[in-house]
C-alpha cells in the first residue's frame, strides 16, 4: 500500500494525481498544473517545452519511456521536447529521467544528497517523482523521475504523461489528449509502490475475431499478421498501465510468437515479461510450432523429441526474463494424453515437472531455482494436482477462475506460504463450455473486485493474469484488474459507481463522465443478469430455447435496455469533437449492441410464441428482429470503418458473425420471411409500456444487514448482494404470503467456497423451526455449474410447508463463499414463458 512521503501526498493508479482541467480547483498535492504556482517549474512555458535528459546507460525500455513522454509533452503543448544525454550549456528547466544505479545523472544525485535512495533500494518497480533545486551542474531545477528498476522508472514517465492528461488508453481508445498551452510541476515528492502483486499482465487470446483481421489487413497489412508493430503498442499499454506481464496470442491464425525473433527482443527492450498460457508450456506455441503428428505430442510415448522441442525454446529465450510455465496439456487445450489412471496422471506429470526444470537448470542463469515459473491447475489438471501432484516449492501456482469470473479454488495457508507464492487466471472473454463470449466486455468490475480481493487475501498475490481477449472493448476491465494489482488496498474502498466515476471522468470530465458512470453502472448489472453471448438457453425437451422469463420481465427487460440506449445515443450529441469517437468505442457502442441483442433475442421469442395466437403481434415482433439486426450492422460497421478515419477496421466482428467454434456460440436466430414482418412500433409500444413486474422476492439487500456480512454492490438482480465473512450472524427478513406454499427458492450467487471445501451450503429456518440444509456442489461442467455461470445465480430450492400470513425466515451460512442474492417466496415447479 502506497503512504506518505515528507508530508506530500501520494499517487496511486486507482486514484491518480490529475492534472485538472480549466476551471476545476487543482489539489494540493497535484503532480502537475496548468497555471503558475509559486514555485513550480515550468515544464512548458513561453512556448517552450524544458528537455529531458537521459542517460544512455540506462535500460531500453527508461529510453522508450521517456521517448514517449517526450511525444506526449508535444502533443499537449504543441512544443517538441528535446532528448539529451546530459546537460547543455545553463538550462533554467529539466525534466531527468532514470534508474537507481543504472544512470550516472541518478546517482550523481544520490551521491550529492539531492535524493534519498533509501524508499528504492531493493524495492521491485517502485519510483519517486520529484522536484529538486540545481541537480546537476547547469540545470537549476528539475522534476525527476528515479525508478528501483527499468521498470519502476518506466512506470513513473508514463505517471508524469498521464497528469498532463495522457491516458494509459490515449492510443488505444483514441482518448487525444487536451491542449495545455502551459505546464508546471509544483514542489514536492510523490512516492509510489512497490505493487500489490509481483507480477501483472494480460492474456491476448481468441484473437481469431478482432485483434487479428485487424492487425493483418488495417495495422500491418504488409507483415499480415500480429507481429512487432503490433506488440509494441501493447507493450507501451502495458507499461502505461504499470504491468508487467504478457501471455501472447496463440490461436492458429496468428504466427507463434516466438517464430519471430524480433518479438521477444522487442519484449525485453520495453521491460516485458513474456510468459505462456496454461496449455503452452515452456514457452511454446504448440498449434504454430508442433510440428509432429498431434498423436506424437505423448509425453508417454514420446519423451525424448518433446523434450528436444522444450530445449530449442528454453536455449534461444534464456537470456531474456520470462515466465516459464511448466506442467502439460494435450495440443491446443485439450487433456494430457499417454495415461489411463490418474495415478498415471499424477506420475507423469511429477516426470514433466523435473525434466523441465532440468532445462532451466542447463540454460537459464541461476536455474530452476531462481527462475520464473508458474504452474496453473486448470480445468482437468486441477485434479491431478489434488491427486497429489507435487510442485517444487518455488513454483507459483496460478489458481484459474471457471472462466466465468468465478475463482474455482484459493490457495491454503500452506500453498500460500510456498516460496512460489500463488496466483490467479482470469478471464474477461472466454471461449468454451457452455457458451462463449467474446463481443462484448460484460464482466461487472464489482464481480472481478470481489474475487481478485479474495484470492489476495488468501495467499495469490505473486501473479495476476487477466484474459481480455482482443483487448477491444475490453478497456475498463483491463484498467480495473490492472489497478487493483498495483494497489489491492485502495480498491476495497471503492465500489463499481466508484471506480466507473474515476476512469470515466478520467477519460470525458467530470459532468459527462458522471452521467456514462450511470450508463455504464447500468450496463454492467444488466447483462450480468444475462450476458448478451449467453441469451440462448439450455435446450428443452422441444427444440426451442425459451428464457426463463415471462413475457412481462422480458418486456421489462428491453423496456430497461432501450432506454439505457437512447440515453447514450442522446448523450453524444453533448460530447466534444475530441472525444466523440471514444465515447462511441467505449460507452455508446457496447451500449447499443447489447441492447439491440436483447431485442432480437426477446423479439424472436416473441415472434415464436405469437405467430399462431395473435399473428399482427408477431409480425410486429418479426419487424423489431429486423431492426435489431440493423441495428447491430450498421454500428459495427461505424465501429470498423468510421471511427477515427478507419483505424479500426476489422476490430470488432457482429456476433455472431462466423461459423467457427459454432458450438460454443449462440445459434442464429431464425428469423422470419420478409412478409412476415411489419413495423416493429407495435412491439416495441407494448415494450415501452410493461411496468416493472411485481415478483414475491425478498431482495437481500433490503434486510437489515447483520453482524459479518458485507453489502456488495453492482451484483445481484436487485442491484446488490450481501456476502458472509467467517463468523457471519444469521441473515434474517420478515414476510408476507397471501397463500400457502411448499417452500422458498434461496439465490446464491455460484462463488467457489475457499479452501478444501468443495460445495456451498445454507440452513434455512421459518420463524425458529428446525433449520432444513441445503446445499450446491460446485463442480465445473456440471448442469448446475452450467445453469448457474449463465444466470449468475445459483437456485436452491428448500422444501418446507408455509401457511398463509407473516413470516420470519432465518439463514444461515454453513460454507464460506456465501453471497445471497434473493429469496424467492413463490414455489415454481416449471419456468416457461406464460402468455
Amino acid at each position: 500500500m502506497t503512504r506518505l512521503t515528507l508530508r506530500h501526498a501520494l499517487t496511486t493508479t486507482l486514484a491518480p494525481i490529475l492534472a485538472l482541467s480549466a476551471g476545476q480547483a487543482a489539489a494540493e498535492d497535484a503532480l502537475l498544473r496548468f497555471a503558475p504556482v509559486k514555485g513550480a517549474i515550468a515544464l512548458v512555458a513561453k512556448d517552450q517545452a524544458a528537455p529531458i535528459l537521459v542517460a544512455p546507460q540506462d535500460a531500453t525500455s527508461v529510453r522508450h519511456a521517456a521517448q514517449d513522454l517526450a511525444r506526449d509533452l508535444e502533443q499537449v503543448s504543441g512544443h517538441a521536447s528535446r532528448l539529451i544525454a546530459a546537460p547543455e550549456g545553463k538550462m533554467p528547466a529539466a525534466i531527468i529521467i532514470g534508474t537507481l544505479g543504472q544512470s550516472p545523472l541518478i546517482d550523481a544525485m544520490v551521491r550529492a544528497d539531492k535524493i534519498n535512495p533509501a524508499r528504492l533500494t531493493g524495492q521491485w518497480e517502485s519510483f519517486l517523482i520529484l522536484t529538486i533545486e540545481k541537480p546537476l551542474a547547469g540545470v537549476d531545477r528539475a522534476l525527476v523521475v528515479v525508478g528501483s528498476d527499468r521498470r519502476g522508472t518506466a512506470y513513473g514517465a508514463y505517471e508524469v504523461s498521464r497528469a498532463m492528461g495522457v491516458s494509459p488508453w490515449s492510443w488505444w481508445a483514441d482518448l487525444a489528449p487536451r491542449h495545455q498551452d502551459a505546464i508546471y510541476a509544483p514542489k514536492g515528492l510523490h512516492h509510489f509502490g512497490p505493487p500489490s502483486v509481483r507480477y501483472r499482465g494480460i492474456f491476448v487470446n481468441d484473437e481469431d475475431w478482432g485483434l487479428f483481421p485487424w492487425a493483418a489487413q488495417t495495422f500491418d497489412p504488409t507483415r499480415k499478421d500480429i507481429g512487432p508493430k503490433t506488440y509494441q503498442r501493447i507493450f507501451e499499454l502495458l507499461l502505461r498501465l504499470k504491468a508487467n506481464t504478457l501471455w501472447p496470442a496463440m490461436h492458429k491464425t496468428t504466427a507463434a510468437f516466438n517464430s519471430d525473433p524480433a518479438n521477444a527482443k522487442l519484449a525485453d527492450d520495453y521491460g516485458i515479461i513474456m510468459g505462456s498460457s496454461h496449455s503452452e508450456v515452456m514457452l511454446r506455441n504448440n498449434v504454430g510450432e508442433w510440428k509432429d503428428a498431434p498423436e506424437a505430442f505423448n509425453y508417454a510415448s514420446n519423451p525424448d523429441k518433446i523434450r528436444l522441442y522444450w530445449d530449442e525454446r528454453v536455449r534461444k529465450n534464456a537470456a531474456y526474463e520470462n515466465i516459464w510455465t511448466i506442467g502439460m496439456r494435450g495440443l491446443h487445450d485439450t487433456g494430457m494424453v499417454g495415461t489411463n489412471s490418474m495415478a498415471e496422471k499424477v506420475a507423469l506429470l511429477d516426470k514433466i515437472i523435473k525434466d523441465q526444470r532440468d532445462l532451466l537448470d542447463a540454460h537459464v542463469a541461476g536455474g530452476a531455482a531462481k527462475a520464473g515459473q508458474i504452474f496453473v491447475p486448470y480445468k482437468e489438471v486441477l485434479d491431478i494436482y489434488r491427486a497429489g501432484l507435487k510442485v517444487p516449492d518455488n513454483v507459483s501456482i496460478v489458481w484459474p477462475d471457471d472462466n466465468f469470473g468465478y475463482i474455482r479454488q484459493f490457495p491454503s495457508k500452506a500453498e500460500s506460504r510456498r516460496s512460489g507464492g500463488a496466483g490467479v487466471y482470469y478471464h474477461l472473454s472466454y471461449l468454451g463450455y457452455p457458451l462463449a463470449y467474446l463481443w462484448l466486455s460484460t464482466t461487472p468490475p464489482a464481480l472481478v473486485q470481489e474475487e481478485m480481493l479474495r484470492a489476495y487475501d488468501q495467499g495469490s498475490r505473486n501473479i495476476w493474469i487477466v484474459n481480455v481477449g482482443d483487448i477491444k472493448p475490453a478497456e475498463i476491465g483491463t484498467s480495473h484488474f490492472l489497478d487493483m494489482a498495483w494497489d489491492a488496498e485502495k480498491a476495497r474502498t471503492a465500489s463499481q459507481q466508484d471506480y466507473l466515476r474515476q476512469w470515466l471522468g478520467e477519460a470525458f470530465g467530470g459532468e459527462l463522465g458522471a452521467k456514462a458512470t450511470g450508463l455504464m453502472d447500468d450496463y454492467f448489472r444488466l447483462n450480468f443478469e444475462r450476458r448478451p453471448e449467453h441469451l440462448e438457453w439450455p435446450a428443452k425437451a422441444e427444440d426451442r430455447h425459451l428464457s426463463g422469463f415471462t413475457v412481462e420481465q422480458a418486456h421489462y427487460r428491453l423496456r430497461r435496455w432501450r432506454a439505457l440506449a437512447a440515453q447514450a445515443q442522446a448523450l453524444a450529441a453533448q460530447v466534444p469533437a475530441d472525444r466523440q469517437d471514444a465515447w462511441f468505442e467505449l460507452v455508446e457502442f457496447p451500449i447499443r449492441a447489447a441492447a439491440a441483442a436483447n431485442i432480437r433475442f426477446f423479439a424472436a421469442e416473441y415472434y415464436d410464441e405469437m405467430i399462431e395466437v395473435v399473428p399482427a403481434e408477431a409480425y410486429s415482433a418479426g419487424g423489431a428482429i429486423a431492426w435489431a439486426e440493423g441495428e447491430i450492422a450498421a454500428i459495427t460497421d461505424r465501429y470498423n470503418n468510421a471511427i477515427a478515419g478507419g483505424k479500426w477496421r476489422n476490430i470488432m466482428p457482429a456476433e455472431a458473425a462466423d461459423t467457427q467454434w459454432r458450438i460454443y456460440r449462440p445459434r442464429p436466430i431464425v428469423t422470419p420471411a420478409p412478409a412476415l414482418r411489419s413495423a416493429p412500433d407495435r412491439f416495441f409500444a407494448r415494450v415501452d409500456a410493461t411496468p416493472e413486474p411485481q415478483m414475491p422476492i425478498l431482495e437481500a439487500e433490503n434486510a437489515p444487514l447483520p453482524q459479518g456480512w458485507r453489502k456488495i454492490d453492482g451484483l445481484g438482480r436487485g442491484g446488490a448482494v450481501v456476502m458472509a465473512g467467517a463468523k457471519a450472524a444469521p441473515w434474517t427478513a420478515s414476510f408476507t404470503l397471501t397463500k400457502p406454499q411448499q417452500g422458498v427458492t434461496i439465490g446464491l450467487l455460484p462463488m467457489f467456497p475457499d479452501g478444501e471445501e468443495r460445495e456451498l451450503k445454507v440452513e434455512v429456518s421459518i420463524d425458529g423451526g428446525a433449520p432444513v440444509t441445503v446445499s450446491a456442489p460446485r463442480v465445473v461442467g456440471s448442469a448446475g455449474w452450467v445453469t448457474g455461470v449463465l444466470d449468475n445465480l445459483l437456485k436452491l430450492p428448500v422444501a418446507m410447508p408455509i401457511a398463509a400470513g407473516t413470516h420470519r425466515i432465518t439463514i444461515t451460512p454453513r460454507s464460506s463463499g456465501i453471497a445471497l442474492d434473493q429469496v424467492v417466496l413463490e414455489n415454481r415447479t416449471e419456468e416457461k414463458v406464460a402468455h
